[in-house]
Order: C-alpha cells, then sequence, then structure tokens
C-alpha cells in the first residue's frame, strides 16, 4: 500500500511537469491576467513602479524558472522512491542506514516545492537556484529590480538572494564581549540568531514561507497545512512521525492560507487560522520540522559540496594555474581579502611578503562569521523604494520610500522596520556601533555560473549576477576594484550623477548609503589592474563542481548575456538617484540613535 502511495505521488508530480512543458512548448497557452486562488480573488498584478525598473522579460523568466524548479522536484521525488526505507531503531531512535539522506532528501523536495505559497507559484528557489549557487536565478532581475519578486506579483523584497551552500556552518549568534563583534546568524542582517533552534540556517528557513514580499503565507500553520496535502507526506511522516499531520484545521483553514500575508483582513493578526493550543504545537512541531529537513539538505553534498579546484588544490589534486596562483598570494596579502574570507591561513600584509604557510583547515569556509559596512552606495534600481502604494490586499510594502536606509544589523538589534524581532534586549545598546553592517558572506562558490554561460564576466557568454547586499555591483572584477579604490575614487553623490569625465563604477564610486562603521581595512589597496583580475581568476576557483559534479547546475534553461566589459558590466542598467529624503524617523529616530554621524 504506502509503494502505490509513492507510486501516485510520483505520477501526481509527473503530471505536473508534463503540463509545465506543454506550456514551455506552446501548446498549452497561458496568459498574462488576474491570478486564481483557492478563495476566488483575483488580484491584479501590482505594479507601481516607474517604467524601466522591472525587467521586460519578467513574467516570461518566472515562468521559466517554475519550470525549471518542477524538474527538479521530479528528480528529487525519483530520489526517494529509489532510497531503501531506514529502520528505526535504538534509544535513542535513529533511522539506521539511509537516515541522512532521507531526512536530505525531504529537504530538498520542501525547497522546491511551490505549493508552499498561497498563489502555489513561489517555491524558496524560486530565488536560490542551485546553477547560480543557489543565488538568484534571473540574470535581468539581478541587473535591474534587485530582489525576486513573491508569490503576489510583482511585491519584491529589498536584498539580493543570498547563496544556500555552507549557510549551515554560520553559529548562532552572539556578541563577543572583549572584541566589540557579533559573530553568527544567518541573513545579511543576522536576523536568523538560533535562539530557538540553535540553528541559524534553519531559523533562516522559516522566514521566507511567511514574509510579506516573499512565498507569503499569512500564518505558519499553513506550511503544516500545505505539507499535510504534500505528495511527500509519506516521508514527513517517515522521517517525523506518523502522527504529525493530526491537526484539525478549520474548514476555512485553505482560504485563509491562498489569501497572501499583509492582507487589510487580517489586520495585526499573525495567526488567523484558528487552532486550539493542542493543534497549535503541533503545527508549530511541523514548522520546526519544515526548518530542520530544508538544514539538513543544505549542509548535505548536494549543496554545501567542498569540491571545488580550491578543495582539490588543497587535497595535492590540482595545481593552481599561474593566474590563480598569483590570485591567491594576492588574496592572503595585497588584496587583505582573508582578514575577512579566512581561507585558514595567515593573512600577509607587508608589501613583498609571500605566505608560506600551511593550510590550518583542509575545509575552509571562507568567511569570518562576522558583518561589515563596506560602504555600499545606495542603488535606486532596488524595486523596493517604489512600493509605496497598497496593492489589490490594502498592503504597502514601504510607506517610506526612499526614506528607507538598510542599517543592516543595526535595525535588527532596535527590532526595526524591515527586519524582525531581536530576542536579545541587551544586544539593543549596541545597535549604533554596527548600523550598515552586512554579514561576511562565504566566498565559495561567488562565481557558480551554469554550465553554458561559465562566468559571471563580461564580455562573456556570461550569467548575470548582483553581488553585496543590495546589488549595486554586477561583477566580480567591479567587486574587487570596488574593495581596492572606493577610497581613491569617493565622490560626494549618488549613483547615476558621477561628474562628467568620470565613468561610475571605474573612477567614481558613490557616497555610501550608511556612512558610519565604515570597514577601514579595504578602500585604497593599490592593487594593479592585473592583480585584481588575478584575484577574479582565484574566486572562480572556489566554485564547486569540479572534482564531481554540482547537482541540478544543468538546470538553467534561460539565455547567456554577451558583451561589454566586466569593468562596466550593468552601467548601461544605471538611473539616476532621486533626490533624497531625509532617512525616516521609524528607521534611524529609533533608539538608540545612529552615531557619531547621522544617517542623511
Amino acid at each position: 500500500m504506502k509503494e502505490e502511495r509513492r507510486w501516485i505521488a510520483l505520477l501526481i508530480l509527473s503530471a505536473g511537469v508534463i503540463v509545465a512543458l506543454l506550456i514551455c512548448t506552446g501548446l498549452i497557452s497561458v496568459q498574462a491576467g488576474p491570478q486564481e486562488t483557492d478563495n476566488d480573488q483575483h488580484p491584479r498584478v501590482y505594479n507601481p513602479y516607474p517604467p524601466g525598473i522591472l525587467p521586460s522579460d519578467l513574467s516570461s523568466e518566472i515562468a521559466r524558472v517554475l519550470r525549471e524548479v518542477d524538474v527538479i522536484e521530479s528528480r528529487a521525488l525519483a530520489r526517494w522512491h529509489a532510497l531503501q526505507p531506514p529502520i528505526l531503531t535504538g534509544q535513542p531512535a535513529v533511522l539506521q542506514n539511509s537516515g541522512t539522506e532521507t531526512i536530505e532528501t525531504l529537504g530538498e523536495l520542501m525547497l522546491f516545492d511551490k505549493n508552499i505559497s498561497p498563489n502555489r507559484n513561489q517555491a524558496c528557489t524560486s530565488c536560490h537556484m542551485p546553477y547560480a549557487g543557489f543565488s538568484g536565478p534571473i540574470p535581468s532581475v539581478n541587473l535591474t529590480m534587485v530582489a525576486f519578486p513573491g508569490t503576489v506579483h510583482f511585491r519584491a523584497g529589498k536584498r539580493t538572494a543570498q547563496r544556500h551552500p555552507y549557510s549551515p556552518f554560520f553559529s548562532v549568534l552572539q556578541y563577543n564581549q572583549l572584541q566589540g563583534l557579533f559573530f553568527g546568524g544567518n541573513f545579511f542582517d543576522s536576523r536568523a540568531t538560533g535562539y530557538k533552534l540553535r540553528i541559524p540556517d534553519a531559523e533562516q528557513a522559516q522566514s521566507p514561507p511567511v514574509d510579506t514580499l516573499e512565498m507569503g503565507f499569512p500564518d505558519t500553520a499553513c506550511v503544516a497545512f500545505r505539507l499535510s496535502q504534500a505528495v511527500y507526506r509519506l516521508l514527513f511522516e517517515e522521517v517525523w512521525g506518523a502522527g504529525s499531520f493530526d491537526i484539525k484545521f478549520p474548514h476555512e483553514t485553505g482560504r485563509i492560507c491562498a489569501t497572501p500575508g499583509g492582507a487589510k483582513v487580517f489586520g495585526t493578526n499573525a495567526t488567523p487560522i484558528r487552532l486550539s493550543p493542542e493543534d497549535r504545537t503541533k503545527a508549530n512541531n511541523v514548522y520546526d520540522h519544515w526548518a530542520q529537513s530544508i538544514d539538513s539538505y543544505e549542509q548535505s553534498v548536494q549543496v554545501s559540496a567542498f569540491s571545488s579546484k580550491f578543495d582539490a588544490f588543497l587535497a595535492g589534486k590540482y595545481t593552481l594555474t599561474a593566474d590563480e596562483m598569483a590570485g591567491f598570494q594576492l588574496f592572503n596579502g595585497k588584496g587583505n581579502c582573508n582578514s575577512c574570507h579566512l581561507d585558514g591561513r595567515g593573512t600577509t600584509l607587508k608589501s613583498g611578503q609571500t605566505d608560506t604557510s600551511s593550510a590550518a583547515t583542509v575545509n575552509p569556509l571562507f568567511t569570518c562569521f562576522g558583518s561589515a559596512n563596506e560602504g555600499l552606495p545606495l542603488n535606486p534600481r532596488n524595486a523596493f523604494y517604489y512600493q509605496t502604494k497598497p496593492d489589490s490586499y490594502g498592503f504597502t510594502p514601504n510607506p517610506y520610500g526612499f526614506g528607507y536606509r538598510d542599517l543592516g544589523l543595526g535595525t535588527f538589534l532596535r527590532s526595526g522596520f524591515g527586519s524582525g524581532p531581536n530576542p536579545n534586549i541587551s544586544w539593543r545598546q549596541y545597535a549604533p556601533t554596527v548600523d550598515g553592517q552586512m554579514q561576511v558572506a562565504t566566498a565559495r562558490n561567488v562565481a557558480m555560473a551554469p554550465p553554458q554561460c561559465p562566468t559571471t564576466e563580461a564580455p562573456g557568454p556570461y550569467f548575470q549576477k548582483g553581488f553585496f547586499h543590495n546589488g549595486y555591483i554586477k561583477s566580480l572584477k567591479q567587486l574587487v576594484h570596488f574593495y581596492n579604490t572606493r577610497d581613491k575614487y569617493a565622490y560626494p553623490v549618488t549613483s547615476g550623477h558621477c561628474p562628467p569625465g568620470t565613468t561610475e563604477k571605474v573612477d567614481c564610486w558613490p557616497m555610501p548609503e550608511v556612512p558610519n562603521n565604515i570597514d577601514m581595512t579595504s578602500g585604497n589597496l593599490g592593487l594593479t589592474d592585473e592583480e585584481e583580475n588575478q584575484i577574479v581568476k582565484f574566486l572562480e576557483t572556489l566554485s564547486d563542481g569540479f572534482t564531481r559534479p554540482y547537482p541540478n547546475r544543468d538546470t538553467f534553461t534561460g539565455a547567456c548575456m554577451r558583451g561589454g566589459s566586466a569593468a562596466t558590466q550593468g552601467n548601461e542598467s544605471l538611473i539616476p538617484t532621486p533626490p533624497l529624503p531625509p532617512c525616516a524617523s521609524a528607521i534611524c529616530d529609533v533608539a538608540p540613535v545612529p552615531g557619531p554621524k547621522p544617517i542623511p
């Protein structure tokens, strides 16, 4: 009976994949228009944007990614069906033999399930696909609007999609009193602290399903409700227990879960599904298990693979080219990259030094797990600034418009707008010391691209990415050049207003969005153009998939970009920043207020 139900589940998903392929080939047409929902609402597309903010191919690119998501979901289902069932045994009980792969496969099925959104049109991987190192899969979005649209088209968030690989290795957020620094957590602002589950990566997985600008459920219990209907329900129960979904959901649950979060009808109610205390506890347990399963997948060799050229180099199975080795030495020396993106060796800062030390660890994560304000300019292309009008649900994503400033970790410590609640009141006092700081991401897979677009650098063929939290930087060449010359070519202007005779991102860097707490270990490194390029060559050795194929990297069906140069990549999409109002009081006047400089 169990095997029959598994095959029925596979047939259901296969039918969905066939429909997707028919749409792709044009045998079935889908007209743009109102979105059908379970509660028979017909919301119109939300488009408060001036011309040029949304890419012209946005709808077709979203459809492409959803087709690719279906393909990977079908592969994960096949993987499940091929698994030898684990044996529950021991004290405490363990799923012996195939337990590890079982929970990892469950996490994969969840991550690629677009039913975990009100309109059944948004999976976690809509914004995090394998071929982009589990970051943003739509080149035109990375080039223009920065953040990816959620279940309500076209609400969008405010930051680039962070990469999943190696994120499970970040520790629980803590304040180191001796250093006066925060370490750990997940998200750019570290708001997934790990305070409850003790795994920041798992707590990160709990945010997008109920983020109004992403997957957008109005209640965490909607995840339990939709999982109870999932084709892989049996697998969930195999891992977490047969009674996991013994929850008495009210008859209106389907309607509630088909209404995106933020809808005026919910007011401030965060739990509109009326469950008994016992059933609410069960639904919360399912939500925790959702998060733990996804963390298991992201920590697995399917995602965090340690299969790059650099890993082979550390094992003595690959010889770096002359440019790669030069870039490696610059990474540890003149470029000062290793002071934050730790590679397990010493950092050699004096001119003429060469690092001859052995790796202290053979699986370095290329991060210090801390945060820093690198002085990025405000990016006026960010769609979030324009979402100042209510959508058809009566929800206004950003009432402050260009009065919004992204203070990163500082906003989180204040439990401020656009972040999350701080679970540790003793941290709040440190907010002014970390305003503008964003998490130091691992440099691993920063250069990963689809095989047919093997680079992130123009002239290509290349896959366009957006780098840093606000996507202002469009190539690794620009990224290294920014670290190298930020202070040398600093101008008191906003993006799109560099003086005549200068080129933005080449010999003109607009002023920082947040002028406080800027990291001064970079900004005027004295690297030559060739040395910048060599560091890029080294960064490209950190992409997984060299010693063995990276799973699902072959699923990209979009088009590569070509032309231009990496130095000016994306400049054709620059737009002038409008005259900026002062930072909104709801952001910059929240105690303890930013200092020592006011936020303009």
